[in-house]
């Protein structure tokens, strides 16, 4: 019963949350079972760009250290908050929210050249985390049973939680930076006095993952029905003749 259970909320997840979070439980696992190591996997720009090792551009964002608390602390925001926006701001706009994953990757990419970071998935998933939160402000939140406050603050609030934990504050910093500067270029700039939207999500991946979904409510035009029983018509006859 706890197996069905999970396989009908599996396949319930959206499939952009779906893909990111098996990928990233996957690629744990792989880890675990010493199939891959970490150092196939990190951030690191030498082996990218002059062993064309292009794999580590992906691979860090996938990476949350070995099983552990913070490995399922991680994977229970990442699933949480990732879902939550594509079922939320994002529905139906699947492409939008991948070009939100490109984007956010894409700076975080950039600051990872110029500092010493070797995988940014908690990263991305701060990002994540503050982007639901500043489209959901007045939401009101607990931590653990200890804290509450407005949605707003939980990027915050994790960092804290980071810092108790003795962990560095530099890769939440950089996930609320980055999810700062899309939400402002995507939700804020554009309702300003002569701002206008500066993220346009590309036509190839609104091709590929906004297929046009038919109407149940469409009713064609009166030629479209003659039109159709013509043809059935004339489908009838051939097949009479032979």
């Amino acid at each position: 019963m706890a197996y069905q259970g999970l396989a009908q909320e599996y396949r319930g997840m959206p499939a952009v949350t779906r893909a990111y979070t098996t990928a990233c439980v996957l690629t744990t696992a792989a880890v675990q079972l010493e199939l891959i190591t970490p150092f196939q996997l990190y951030f690191n720009p030498d082996l990218i760009f002059r062993k064309f090792q292009i794999w580590r551009l992906i691979t860090n964002f996938l990476f949350f250290g070995p099983l552990g608390f913070s490995f399922f602390f991680n994977m229970i925001f990442l699933y949480r908050y990732c879902r939550m926006l594509e079922e939320g701001s994002f529905r139906g706009r699947t492409a939008d929210f991948v070009f939100m994953f490109l984007f956010g990757g894409f700076l975080m990419t950039l600051f990872g050249l110029f500092a010493s970071l070797f995988f940014l998935g908690q990263a991305f998933t701060i990002m994540l985390v503050y982007v639901w939160s500043r489209r959901n402000p007045y939401i009101r939140m607990n931590f653990f049973g200890l804290l509450n406050f407005q949605a707003p603050f939980l990027p915050w609030v994790l960092m804290g939680f980071s810092l108790l934990l003795g962990n560095s504050i530099i890769i939440d910093l950089l996930g609320i930076a980055v999810g700062h500067i899309y939400y402002f270029l995507e939700d804020v700039f554009p309702n300003q006095p002569g701002g206008k939207k500066l993220l346009l999500t590309p036509g190839f991946l609104k091709m590929v993952f906004d297929t046009p979904e038919e109407d149940p409510n469409y009713n064609p035009l009166p030629e479209d029905h003659a039109e159709n029983q013509r043809r059935d018509q004339d489908q009838n006859q051939q097949q009479h003749l032979q």
